[in-house]
């Protein structure tokens, strides 16, 4: 009988500490990793572009969302889903005034999405940025802050104190035509404190902020972007720094145009709030909307200071938006001639284009000379090469070849130009 009872209690105690065990791993871990990524997971959908001569090319997505706002998954998930696609920067950017998931997450601590994606990313070789998506209705509209200190320093609940602010929130309340009685409450008296303070406090902060998503028709209906008086002012005391050319599925030539004429450096994001792979289709050969920023180091400091200079690019739908002083570099470094030689007994040079991007490029010939091989249009595989027959008429020691990038833009409607050069021995 004694041996029997040993034999339970042994037995119930090691079944209690294997339960001890699992429990505390997933309420120690299961939030707090961004879990494994084999090589060969990277190997096929990392996004990869070549540095250029002077700078580092890091891809960044800085517009994403978790439960912590509005979005669907854990922080731990899109730290994951970076790591699969090579990200090299990336910040969760939850709304501070817009909750929706109040009642099943408690959230008062608005760093809490940073902290989770910073645990996550332990060691992994990816930089977590601190930022807050700071939500209201036009103007200014939605303002990402990043590399802020303290996201609860944005927002402000303050219930009303006397009855004019009690009526001007039951106003904001009955306009909202979005949300249940609760969301429209919360949402209605955190817009109550000024904007302006909350983008003032983010810039004391040293913060880098960019207009979100200017073409949404939510805000406004033609779908075309334009600087109110309000974001002309804040350009002018040096509040904004950037704006959203590309936002998820959408971009907008206004966005572009405003950020050349402004001095604002161009954006591209996801802004995803569902699963990367629902929105984008990585493997079906899509990728996630992305900004190219050229940086001399991987780290925090260095990639604030290249958006605060405005070296960045897009990259969205296989397609490249940027300044011609960033794309040109980028170009360069991505396309060149492999080796040329004239074939036997012809004035014809065989040649070979290589492409060590992940940008399938489309080249429309404008040189002086025509193809034995092909018409004037010109496409170049992504991490692949293209073979042509140049007819060069006389046989000449440097060939040069210029091209139209018709998918790399620099400016709404402006393709970017490339010149590739090779001597024939």
């Amino acid at each position: 009988m004694v041996n029997n009872i040993d034999l339970l209690l042994k037995t119930g105690c090691a079944f209690f500490l294997s339960f001890l065990i699992a429990f505390l791993s997933f309420n120690l871990f299961g939030h707090g990793t961004g879990g494994s990524v084999s090589q060969d997971e990277i190997d096929k959908r990392a996004i990869n572009f070549p540095d250029t001569q002077q700078y580092l090319t890091l891809v960044t997505d800085l517009h994403t969302h978790s439960v912590f706002s509005d979005g669907h998954v854990w922080p731990n998930i899109r730290v994951l889903e970076a790591l699969r696609d090579g990200i090299d920067a990336l910040a969760i950017t939850e709304h501070l005034e817009h909750q929706p998931h109040r009642t099943d997450i408690l959230n008062p601590d608005r760093n809490k999405a940073y902290e989770e994606a910073k645990a996550a990313a332990g060691r992994k070789d990816i930089l977590i940025v601190n930022g807050s998506e700071i939500t209201r209705d036009m103007p200014p509209g939605h303002i990402n802050a990043i590399f802020i200190k303290d996201a609860n320093k944005l927002f402000n609940i303050d219930p009303p104190k006397n009855d004019k602010t009690q009526e001007i929130l039951n106003e904001r309340i009955r306009e909202m035509k979005w949300g249940n009685d609760l969301e429209k409450e919360y949402y209605s008296l955190a817009n109550i404190w000024p904007a302006e303070e909350a983008i003032e406090t983010a810039n004391r902060q040293g913060a880098f902020l960019f207009w979100n998503h200017p073409m949404w028709t939510s805000q406004s209906q033609d779908g075309v972007a334009r600087l109110t008086p309000m974001h002309k002012d804040l350009i002018a005391k040096g509040y904004l720094h950037g704006i959203e050319v590309v936002n998820g599925n959408s971009y907008s030539e206004e966005a572009f145009q405003i950020a050349i004429e402004n001095n604002l450096a161009i954006i591209g994001t996801s802004d995803v709030h569902n699963l990367i792979d629902w929105d984008y289709k990585p493997h079906l050969g899509g990728h996630r909307p992305v900004t190219l920023i050229f940086a001399r180091y991987k780290n925090i400091t260095s990639i604030k200071q290249a958006l605060l200079e405005r070296r960045t690019v897009i990259w969205f739908k296989n397609k490249l938006f940027g300044l011609k002083e960033n794309l040109d570099p980028l170009l360069n470094a991505s396309l060149s001639i492999e080796s040329a030689s004239y074939l036997p007994g012809t004035k014809i040079v065989g040649l070979t284009i290589s492409n060590i991007s992940d940008a399938k490029f489309l080249l429309k010939n404008a040189s002086g000379y025509t193809f034995a091989n092909s018409d004037d249009l010109v496409e170049v595989p992504a991490q692949g090469t293209k073979y042509l027959q140049v007819k060069t008429l006389e046989k000449i020691n440097l060939l040069t070849l210029n091209f139209g990038v018709l998918n790399a833009l620099i400016a709404p409607g402006k393709h970017a130009n490339i010149s590739l050069k090779i001597r024939i021995y």
